[in-house]
């Protein structure tokens, strides 16, 4: 008889709920500052993240391979006989390696692993539709084969307070970054499905006109079918919880989800101010 256990990592963004009730394993990544050294999402949260950039920007790491190690090690000793990872992009963390390169030293456990070639909410929405998968009783093998399909109707943009911490982090070009905030430009960025990189949609021309248009950009999906939305931020919650309430005017979204914060380690990158909005096709 099957047991899959589902792995994600601390990229994901999902409510904690949802996380507990499929019994989620969430490898952390570490946040790096000059005097100390934080695990994501135990012992620093995305707030306090937020709140320190005033003063620090820290670095980060990925899921330490002894982390890895452990819960492979805790998953044979339960007798799980199949794992189903969804993982950050790897154009943008090495952790699907580091997972590979574990997992392969557990023949005994069968391992799915699948690169999101994005991170945030998309991650954390095909966690969700795979817990509820595994719930159900469907076969290793059916949600295995399902998973690309799911990732194809989950679609998500941001857009940045400031493009500052972006271009610090060598996500966006340094020229074209700084010109972008003299010029007050709040790209629409997303992830492309080649490479899963960071990306600008459009570049728009105030933050009140962006939010406009990150609504906007969701109309393209509801039109064609019912969707799910899920908002998430960087320590702006007034801006979201403005957004949901405009998204919840749109006949064509089913369910408006408000997940909150984004996580600490996305958030490094994209930093306060950052709203999001992730469309999901039903």
């Amino acid at each position: 008889m099957e047991k899959i256990a589902l792995i994600t990592d601390s990229a994901c963004d999902i409510d904690e709920e949802t996380l507990k009730k499929y019994k989620v394993h969430v490898l952390p990544f570490k946040i790096i500052y000059k005097e100390r050294e934080y695990t994501d999402g135990i012992d620093i949260t995305p707030q306090e993240v937020y709140i320190n950039m005033k003063t620090e920007i820290p670095t980060s790491s990925q899921p330490a391979m002894e982390d890895i190690e452990k819960l492979y090690q805790k998953l044979q000793e339960e007798n799980y006989t199949h794992v189903i990872s969804i993982n950050i992009s790897s154009g943008i963390s090495g952790t699907v390696n580091g997972v590979a390169l574990i997992s392969s030293q557990y023949p005994e456990i069968r391992t799915f692993l699948y690169d999101t070639k994005s991170t945030s909410a998309i991650q954390g929405i095909l966690v969700k539709q795979c817990g509820e998968l595994i719930e159900k009783g469907i076969e290793f093998e059916e949600i295995v084969k399902a998973i690309p399909e799911m990732k194809k109707k989950v679609h998500m943009y941001f857009v940045f307070g400031t493009l500052e911490y972006a271009i610090k982090g060598g996500r966006i070009g340094k020229i074209s970054g700084t010109i972008g905030d003299i010029l007050n430009i709040k790209p629409i960025v997303s992830f492309d499905d080649e490479f899963g990189q960071c990306y600008t949609c459009e570049k728009i021309r105030g933050r009140v006109k962006s939010i406009n248009r990150l609504i906007e950009m969701g109309e393209k999906y509801t039109a064609k079918n019912k969707c799910d939305a899920y908002v998430i931020h960087g320590n702006v919650e007034e801006d979201a919880v403005k957004i949901c309430s405009r998204l919840r005017m749109n006949p064509g979204i089913r369910n408006v989800y408000l997940i909150g914060q984004i996580s600490a380690i996305v958030g490094v990158y994209c930093g306060p101010g950052t709203v999001g909005v992730c469309y999901a096709e039903v």
